[in-house]
């Protein structure tokens, strides 16, 4: 898994830098960031404060979770329904 560069306080940090109007340029070169990737944060972050951010990233790792767990119940499903039905 992908180690985190950024965390959640530095990434609000940046982010109200750029809206009070220092350039996304001088940020990007200062952070060490591509400027896409700064781009990415405002559509994903934006209007949100740490503690949002916090408990949206716990939520998508829940859902996460839950999405692997579905799917492993739903492959045993299937293994049992071949076994029963070649009987």
């Amino acid at each position: 898994m992908k180690n985190k560069r950024y965390s959640d306080a530095q990434i609000m940090g940046i982010l109200k830098q750029a809206e009070s109007g220092v350039p996304v340029s001088e940020l990007c070169r200062e952070h060490g960031m591509s400027n896409a990737g700064f781009y990415k944060w405002p559509a994903k972050f934006g209007g949100m404060d740490a503690s949002m951010m916090s408990e949206m990233k716990a939520l998508s790792e829940e859902s996460r979770r839950r999405k692997r767990m579905y799917a492993e119940m739903s492959m045993q499903n299937d293994l049992l329904k071949d076994v029963l039905g070649k009987k």
